[in-house]
Parts: C-alpha cells; structure tokens; sequence
C-alpha cells in the first residue's frame, strides 16, 4: 500500500537551483553592461544576441534536464510544458502590445504560482520564444524576452503560501505580483533597448563611460517618458484578468499537476 502527496508545486532541486543561477548570471550581464560599459563600447546588442541566444538555449534545456533529474519529471510535464507555452503564444498576439495589453502575463504568473520556480521559468521563456515565432518577433530583442518573462514567472512560484493560501487572498496577492512584475518586465526590457533606441543626443540618451548614477538618472528619465504608458496597462490588465479567471484557472492546473503527481512521493506500509 502507498500514500501519495501529489498536487504540489513542482520543487526547485540543486542542479536546477544551479541552472537557473547560470542562466541568470547571463542575464544579468547581458541586461546591465550598459551602467559599467566603456566609452569605445559599441551600443547595439544586434551582434551580441546571437551569441547570447546561442549561450541561453543550451541553458535553457539544463533547466528541463535539471529539473527532471531533481524531480522524476516525465512525459506528462514536457506534455503541460507544451501546452501552456502554447496558450501563452495564443495569448499574446490578442493584445498585440497595444497600449501595453499583453494577456499572456497573467498565465505566466498564474501557471508558475502553481508549477513553481523551475518549472515557471522554463515556461515563460518557451512560452516567449513560440510567441516570437507565431508573432514574427524574432529579432535582437528576442533571448531578452526569453530572460524577462522567464523571471516573471520564476518569481510567482516563489510568492508564499503555496500550499494553504487561497481564495480572494491568494488572488490579492497574485494580481499585485502581477503588477509589480509588469512594470518591472518593462524596466528590463528598456535596459536592453536605451543604449541605442534614445538617441545620441537626447537628454534622457545612455552616455558610454558616464558614471552610474548620472545613467541611472537618465535611464528612469527614459522609462518614464517612452514605456510607462505601457507598462501601466500591461499591469492593470494583469491585475483584472487574475482576478477575473484566476479561480477556475489556478483549480484547472492544480487538478492537472494532482493527476500528472509530479510532487508525488511513495510510502510504502507494511499489509495488515
């Protein structure tokens, strides 16, 4: 006879701790080399995202790998993988970032709130990378959006009360994230822009070599006046939608995580 604890987040092992480290390491460096770059610097990223791209995929598939070596992991998590990714692609060109309208933040938020950290990142990246190829928005850009909205969903399965929050309470508290993520996912992504989409002479432009400060300054000068339009309705959006679906969707992917038991865990007893 077993007992079997199923319906539980996806847990977050060493070696998936470690890839997810690695890929963020790269991300991070990708996204600040603006603030510490030298003034011979070049201010594109068209030459070093295929780099970054190539670096990020094999990264990428160590998290997969990681995580089902961590976890047992089988063809019912690649098979959900799948499925959501694609709804998230789906998602995405409804808005088609009018006036910042992206319905796919709040699946991401919701999916890695129930899937956990691991698995919400793999998601969010895979889910952008199906997106860029439906929507035609492969580009420089692309890896970038891979990063950010991997990171998104990395930090839903990291908000508390995983387990026993639910209810009103636990939407609250996803819809914030889901604002705070949003905006935040629009500060990322106009760090890997403003080198050179600002312009070399206007006063909210990255100068190469300036100190942090005086960038910081012009970069959150930049935010304000070219992105924040977006990113306000990008949240509000997110914010309704969770509360709005949030209930039938997060009972639909616990029901499924229950079924496909990737948290399951055997007990044997001896009989009588």
């Amino acid at each position: 006879m077993s007992r079997r604890t199923a319906g539980a987040p996806v847990r977050l092992g060493v070696r998936s701790l470690v890839a997810l480290a690695l890929v963020s390491a790269v991300g991070v460096v990708a996204f600040g080399w603006p603030l510490l770059a030298d003034p011979g610097s070049g201010l594109a990223h068209s030459s070093d995202a295929p780099w970054l791209f190539a670096a990020l995929l094999p990264m990428l598939l160590a998290v997969v790998v990681a995580t089902i070596a961590d976890t047992g992991l089988d063809a019912k998590a690649v098979a959900m993988l799948g499925v959501l990714a694609a709804a998230g692609a789906a998602l995405r060109p409804l808005g088609a970032g009018t006036a910042g309208i992206e319905p796919m933040f709040f699946l991401m938020v919701l999916a890695g709130r129930v899937l956990g950290p691991g698995f919400g990142f793999t998601l969010g990246a895979v889910s952008m990378f199906a997106s860029a190829l439906l929507t035609g928005g492969v580009g420089p850009w692309m890896p970038f959006q891979m990063l950010a909205m991997g990171w998104v969903s990395f930090g839903a399965g990291l908000l508390p009360g995983a387990r026993a929050l639910r209810g009103r309470r636990e939407l609250a508290l996803l819809a914030g994230y889901g604002v705070v993520s949003s905006v935040l996912y629009g500060t990322v992504m106009n760090l890997q822009g403003w080198p050179y989409l600002a312009g070399p002479t206007s006063g909210v432009s990255y100068v190469p070599g300036a100190a942090v400060p005086a960038n910081l300054a012009r970069f959150a000068a930049y935010c304000l006046t070219t992105s924040l339009g977006f990113d306000l309705p990008r949240a509000a959006v997110t914010a309704v939608l969770t509360f709005a679906l949030g209930t039938p969707i997060l009972k639909a992917l616990r029901r499924a995580t229950r079924r496909a038991a990737f948290g399951a865990e055997g007990e044997f007893a001896p009989p009588g």
